[in-house]
């Protein structure tokens, strides 16, 4: 059999195992439900509140600019789950395994995409009872989702990996959360990107989380909604030119830093760090 098939294999069943454990342990289920229901209240109080002469409320505006954004944090996901399996030792034994870094990662990918899904959905599905004014009953709109939300992933995981592999430690993962939190603040995802000034604009728009965001309200909202975005229209083609260009991006680096990470890891590097956090505890 191909090394490189079992390798694949392997990790898919090691992506299904995690992803099972994520759904029957309390901590995970509880990680699970804690950011959609925090998304949901904020939704809530957004559902009345119109958006000036628009037709449109902030809660149906938000309700897919939060679907992307939240697309958009998997590559944060991917990353703490890198760096603490780095800490851990658990990235020496795919190492030391016969493709086992290829292994490591389809596991990963799948697991968190997986997780991404659940979270995506426990979101969606209570949304579209709060929220009126979505296109939600055709086709075309959950069709358009689908490859929004694959390109998303594309175009968020590999860099996801590639910041996991530069954190040596799961505290220094505080480090992303605040030029993350500062993309989301200018990215039209609580309110329309159009009311911020225009060079935040431009700012936004070299990132994923924008485009992630503009996508799935091109999916969700009616066509009178492109009146309140840039140009007046879903940019489908820049779309996929952006987050395209960031997918290329991850897929090159992600195995060049990947490889040369795994190649700096031993068993001494491993004991250090693990001294290192018991000081900190003791």
């Amino acid at each position: 059999m191909n090394p490189a098939m079992t390798a694949y294999r392997a990790g898919w069943s090691r992506g299904v195992i995690e992803l099972r454990q994520s759904f029957t342990n309390a901590g995970d289920l509880f990680s699970h439900f804690l950011w959609p229901v925090l998304m949901l209240v904020a939704t809530f109080f957004m559902r009345d509140v119109s958006f000036g002469q628009s037709g449109f409320t902030l809660g149906a505006l938000a309700l897919p600019s939060i679907l992307g954004m939240n697309a958009a944090m998997s590559m944060v996901s991917m990353s703490q789950q890198l760096t603490a399996d780095r800490e851990d030792g658990t990235l020496l034994r795919a190492k030391a395994t016969p493709h086992g870094m290829t292994g490591y990662l389809t596991g990963k990918i799948l697991s968190v995409s997986g997780g991404l899904v659940a979270d995506l959905a426990i979101f969606l599905v209570p949304g579209l009872l709060i929220v009126s004014g979505l296109a939600v009953g055709d086709a075309g709109s959950w069709l358009t989702l689908s490859w929004v939300l694959a390109l998303g992933l594309m175009a968020t995981l590999p860099i996801g990996a590639v910041l996991g592999s530069v954190f040596v430690s799961a505290r220094s993962q505080g480090l992303l959360q605040l030029p993350i939190l500062a993309m989301i603040a200018i990215s039209g995802i609580f309110y329309p990107i159009t009311a911020l000034p225009e060079w935040l604009q431009a700012i936004a728009q070299a990132f994923p989380i924008y485009w992630l965001g503009l996508g799935m309200r091109s999916a969700l909202l009616p066509d009178a909604a492109v009146a309140v975005e840039i140009g007046q229209s879903w940019r489908h083609l820049e779309t996929v030119g952006v987050l395209g260009a960031w997918a290329v991006l991850g897929l090159i680096l992600a195995p060049i830093v990947l490889r040369r990470m795994a190649r700096r890891e031993s068993g001494s590097s491993v004991a250090a760090r693990r001294d290192k956090a018991l000081q900190r505890i003791g």
